[in-house]
């Protein structure tokens, strides 16, 4: 064992617990089909309760007590990780309930979140379809790209096709930084100079995120498997190099949220789950495209991003939010993003070391979201738990930024994993 596991087991007191070896194991048999069922209950979730049977679409936003709120706006993030989910569900399950899904995301995406005249996606429009909120984020194109492609994957429908090279053309033509390397984060409705780039409320106004480099990475990796063209496979290596150099700090592994354009780094916040999930997630678009010096050095990063991202664990198998390292305060929060991406962190780290560490993680995790995360009476996922108030109150079931991807995403990547 080197230093560095050593370092990880002091910080993390709950995985040298003894654990009793037979009811890890039984844990373990079980989970392939606890997993399956999950991922059918989402989907189920969704079906449900998302469709806009007025409006057209997708409900924009949905309460904790499954109220929906019909006035509410429709973002294009929601709607192209809905496309996925159920494009994705459907490459899994053949169930043509979820293709009708996927096509109704789709030709929403197409007729109202498309801008006629200039391009790209709208950040939202209003519950009528109407535009609303016009500005072109970097992040939502992205999104845009990963769920035409995997509808492509299910259809070979080329409209689709065409969508996501439109996208992804667009990208390159105005946010590629031809001085500096990587992406500006967003524009204005001509593709002009926007001043305020923020993804969300919370986040800085910064030039470049390591949020929407992650997803740019995603989707022109999934975009990859379906269009296997040169130009896009040496993007993807570009972006790779960009995470390795520029994002990732080397002398903690941790992840760098914000910069400027010339790459001055904001480290202050540490998000365990962006962590962990860039982990997995860059090992796996790397792999996308067959490249041995990308997937090896994806591969080291994979391991020591999640060993770092593990020190946000808390002794229930859960994963906090985040940690502000000037302050030296950490969010006792736990979201349920996070724990998904945690899922699949683990699973993939198990994989590559084969070390019972990360198994044991894996399952406490899930046991955590059981116990914690999943709204049995009502479906779906709840957003979150904090440290003293419990379940966090008046939070969306589905909303802007609350959607089927992290979740159902686990599952599958989970049930791919354990059955290969």
């Amino acid at each position: 064992m080197n230093e560095l596991d050593n370092s990880f087991k002091s910080i993390t007191p709950f995985m040298n617990e003894q654990d009793n070896s037979f009811l890890m194991d039984a844990a373990w048999q079980a989970l392939p089909a606890e997993i399956e069922t999950e991922l059918h209950r989402i989907l189920h979730y969704w079906e449900q309760f998302s469709m806009d049977h007025r409006g057209g679409g997708f409900v924009g936003r949905i309460d904790e007590d499954n109220k929906a709120d019909l006035l509410s706006p429709k973002g294009s993030v929601l709607n192209a990780r809905i496309l996925w989910s159920f494009s994705a569900a459907y490459n899994y399950t053949g169930n043509p309930r979820h293709l009708e899904l996927a096509t109704r995301a789709f030709h929403y995406i197409r007729e109202f979140l498309t801008d006629p005249i200039a391009g790209g996606l709208y950040w939202s429009v209003d519950y009528q379809g109407k535009m609303l909120e016009s500005h072109k984020q970097i992040y939502a194109q992205a999104f845009g790209i990963y769920g035409l492609s995997e509808y492509y994957r299910a259809t070979k429908e080329e409209k689709a096709l065409k969508m996501a090279l439109d996208l992804y053309l667009l990208i390159e033509k105005y946010s590629r930084d031809p001085q500096y390397g990587g992406y500006t984060d967003a524009f204005a409705r001509d593709w002009s100079f926007l001043e305020d780039k923020r993804l969300s409320a919370k986040d800085e106004n910064a030039s470049k995120t390591m949020n929407t480099h992650l997803h740019i990475v995603e989707a022109y990796a999934n975009l990859y498997e379906v269009w296997p063209s040169q130009n896009l496979k040496t993007d993807i290596i570009h972006l790779l190099q960009i995470f390795d150099d520029k994002i990732i700090n080397h002398s903690h592994y941790h992840l760098g949220l914000f910069f400027s354009n010339d790459w001055q780094m904001d480290d202050s916040i540490i998000s365990y789950g962006h962590d962990i999930e860039a982990g997995w997630l860059l090992q796996s678009c790397a792999e996308s495209i067959g490249e041995s010096a990308s997937v090896s050095v994806a591969r080291r990063n994979a391991l020591t991003i999640t060993r770092a991202a593990m020190e946000g664990l808390d002794k229930d198998g859960g994963l906090w939010y985040e940690y502000n390292s000037h302050t030296k305060e950490k969010i006792f929060e736990k979201h349920w993003w996070p724990q998904a991406e945690a899922l699949v962190g683990f699973c993939n780290a198990w994989q590559l070391t084969g070390d019972s560490l990360y198994k044991n993680a894996l399952l406490k995790n899930w046991h955590f979201i059981q116990n914690h995360i999943l709204d049995k009476s009502q479906g779906e996922w709840l957003w979150g738990i904090d440290r003293n108030k419990g379940q966090m109150a008046g939070q969306d079931k589905v909303g802007i930024w609350k959607c089927p991807y992290h979740n159902s995403r686990a599952c599958l990547e989970i049930l791919e994993r354990l059955k290969a």
